[in-house]
């Protein structure tokens, strides 16, 4: 009978490496251990949105303060911006699928497909693809997010296409989904925020 061979300290390493990413850095605090700046938060955030604190909010119940102007931007940048909700969709799946966040994706990728993005527009962005059969606005949406996320940056031809198609108020409005929805996805990916048991983690991208 042979002998076990002893782990190498490169597995070994690997091991808990994946045990530490599985666990959460900021684990959601249980609402009967709020503080009173924590539970005030709480109740703001019940009241705007109608449902109890959740997703990225949980992590950034830590820093209350923080938290409701989160949401605050987000009342408006979700439901109300100049480019509409179902545009304002595909940014967000842009944003998570630039940042792999999967929780990210998790909630909004049918949000999106609710809203009209086309689910083979949706995969493609999901694999990092560029979609094909995507409608005027929605290239101009898709170039210019893209554009913002990997170039740091937006081309003059792309920005003169949305400032003419949109106007600078909604232009604006385009940047900020993007910068709100890398503020949330930057807390779930440093929080290790747990993705749902049912959820299906995106792609990643090459090292």
């Amino acid at each position: 009978m042979g002998s076990l061979r002893p782990m190498s300290f490169t597995a070994l390493t690997c091991l808990i490496a994946t045990a530490v990413m599985a666990q959460e850095r900021l684990p959601t605090i249980p609402p009967d251990q709020y503080t009173a700046e924590q539970k005030a938060a709480a109740e703001e955030f019940l009241a705007a949105r109608k449902v109890p604190v959740f997703g990225p909010f949980e992590p950034l119940m830590y820093s209350p303060d923080v938290m409701s102007q989160a949401r605050a931007m987000g009342d408006y940048l979700r439901y109300k911006s100049r480019i509409g909700t179902t545009l304002s969709e595909l940014v967000i799946l842009v944003t998570a699928r630039e940042w792999t966040q999967d929780y990210e994706w998790y909630v909004h990728a049918p949000i999106a497909a609710k809203a009209g993005i086309r689910p083979e527009i949706i995969e493609a962005i999901r694999d990092g693809r560029r979609p094909t059969g995507m409608s005027e606005d929605e290239e101009l949406v898709y170039d210019f997010s893209s554009e913002l996320h990997q170039n740091k940056r937006v081309s003059d031809g792309t920005f003169a296409r949305a400032e003419k198609r949109f106007g600078k108020p909604a232009v604006v409005d385009l940047v900020a989904i993007n910068g709100y929805y890398t503020l949330l996805a930057m807390q779930l990916n440093a929080a290790r925020y747990a993705l749902p048991k049912d959820g299906v983690p995106v792609p990643r991208f090459p090292e």
